[in-house]
């Protein structure tokens, strides 16, 4: 189904160019239906049946994205995991998948060796049901967990995502984001097949070649880093973007600060958006409308989220105005984590609703607002201080690169508030400081007992900050 639903959307002409890049053969529409429909072929020469599932652990390559393509067109459940991952993660993986076949770099180079010569595999017609995919997600809380998507569940966010953000053949996509993350591989990759655009293809993210792609490109999608990292280069101009109608930032939250710099730097105001490995994306700014710093918009059509309020209950829509728990529900939402009923049964609220385990609000206007994750949510003298808005208020003060609020174990309070911020290149911050210059923003209880400073936050590969490895480095900074 899911093949058929981006097929459907593939040019006319089948020598339109799919995906180019810097140091890649152009690859053409006709030439990707077929080599898919080879490689389908040769896993199942290789015993590979429907609903069997493939590790790959291969690197990002236009190679890598055509096994994908092959196992979604074949029925296969593919199951991607990080290539940085260790030989420890892998053999849990492999454990937990049981995969008929992994697909690291050696294993890629064989498949497409021996499809050159293989008959093309008949498309297979999965259900809407089937299982597509299998994504582990973090393990901060446990061991990871197996996020099964289904064909029914890509496709329909695919269409979803095409629409709402006016894909067509006409785009040329920048695609610099890794492909074992939903981000790069579903959302990327599906926008632009399934509308016949064509991909320019980057190994990884370079700002340089970023912006040398600026004057043939028309979208570009990544994660707040690239962001920030284009907005160092003086590159960066009104000319070099003027061809562009789309700016897309999503996984990690944008900041107000860097969204209001971009625009000024470019004219473009950057679309952030919302989502999660087990629902793709829920809500997003407009493609036409208002897009507000700090806020991931409205939900996507077909999509439903409510604000689980502790106060007042569920609540459907933006009425309550509070904070709470975000649940959503629709086609896009998965099935449930692979071989973990109870982990499942815990994610999952009565009728259909998951529940993301991120703290949101509503606005008037009926735009989400992400406060953060229920788990980073600090308690501190009884009274709750959600880090975003700590955060935000943080990022206003000159010299501020970046920063972190975070909760550690405090004598009295039970928790503190903890800043970590990162300075401004060549800019030197008195940590002292920050607490008094946030005192008429913020709410006594709010204003950080302690600020730290880093010259980088870390983290993961996906530019999220990681939080857990700042609670456990300053975890007893109060001891």
């Amino acid at each position: 189904m899911l093949f058929e639903t981006l097929q459907a959307g593939f040019p006319a002409d089948p020598a339109t160019t799919a995906i180019d890049g810097p140091g890649l053969a152009p690859l053409s529409y006709g030439e990707l239906d077929a080599r898919t429909a080879r490689l389908a072929a040769v896993l199942a020469a290789r015993g590979v049946r429907p609903g069997d599932r493939i590790l790959a652990t291969a690197p990002k390559s236009v190679a890598a994205l055509l096994v994908y393509l092959a196992a979604v067109r074949a029925g296969i459940v593919y199951v991607p995991v990080n290539p940085g991952a260790t030989a420890h993660e892998l053999d849990y993986f492999r454990a937990d998948a049981e995969p008929a076949l992994v697909v690291d770099a050696a294993m890629l180079d064989q498949l497409a060796g021996a499809a050159e010569t293989a008959a093309p595999l008949p498309l297979a017609a999965p259900s809407a049901d089937a299982l597509a995919a299998i994504l582990y997600t973090s393990g901060t809380t446990g061991r990871p967990k197996g996020a099964m998507l289904s064909h029914g569940n890509l496709a329909a966010n695919a269409t979803t995502l095409i629409r709402a953000w006016g894909f067509s053949a006409a785009d040329r996509l920048i695609h610099a984001l890794p492909i074992f993350h939903v981000h790069g591989l579903f959302v990327a990759s599906h926008c632009a097949l399934g509308s016949g655009a064509r991909m320019l293809w980057h190994q990884g993210f370079d700002a340089g070649r970023v912006l040398d792609d600026l004057a043939q490109a028309t979208v570009l999608m990544g994660v707040p880093t690239f962001y920030s990292r284009l907005l160092d280069r003086a590159e960066l101009t009104p000319e070099r973007a003027a061809g562009m109608r789309l700016f897309i930032s999503g996984s990690a939250p944008l900041s107000a600060e860097v969204h209001r710099a971009f625009a000024a730097r470019t004219g473009h105001a950057i679309l952030e958006r919302y989502g999660m490995t087990e629902t793709g994306m829920l809500a997003s700014n407009p493609l036409a409308g208002a897009r507000v710093p700090g806020s991931v918009g409205p939900p996507l059509p077909g999509v439903e989220i409510r604000i689980d309020d502790p106060d007042s209950g569920p609540d459907a829509g933006p009425d309550s105005g509070g904070v709470g728990g975000i649940e959503v529900r629709g086609p896009n939402v998965f099935a449930g984590y692979w071989r973990q009923p109870e982990r499942t049964a815990e994610a999952f609220a009565a009728k259909g609703w998951f529940r993301t385990g991120d703290l949101g609000r509503f606005d008037e206007a009926g735009y989400l607002h992400i406060v953060g994750r229920a788990k980073d949510l600090v308690i501190t003298g009884g009274l709750n201080v959600y880090p975003a808005e700590v955060e935000a208020e943080i990022d206003r003060l000159p010299g501020v690169a970046e920063a972190a609020v975070i909760g550690v174990p405090h004598p009295d309070f039970g928790e503190a508030v903890v800043a970590i911020i990162a300075p401004a290149a060549g800019v030197t911050l008195d940590p002292a400081s920050i607490p008094a210059a946030l005192r008429d923003r913020l709410a006594s209880y709010k204003l950080p007992k302690a600020v730290e400073l880093l010259d980088a936050l870390p983290r993961n590969t996906m530019g999220k900050i990681e939080k857990a490895a700042l609670r456990a480095r300053y975890a007893s900074i109060f001891s």
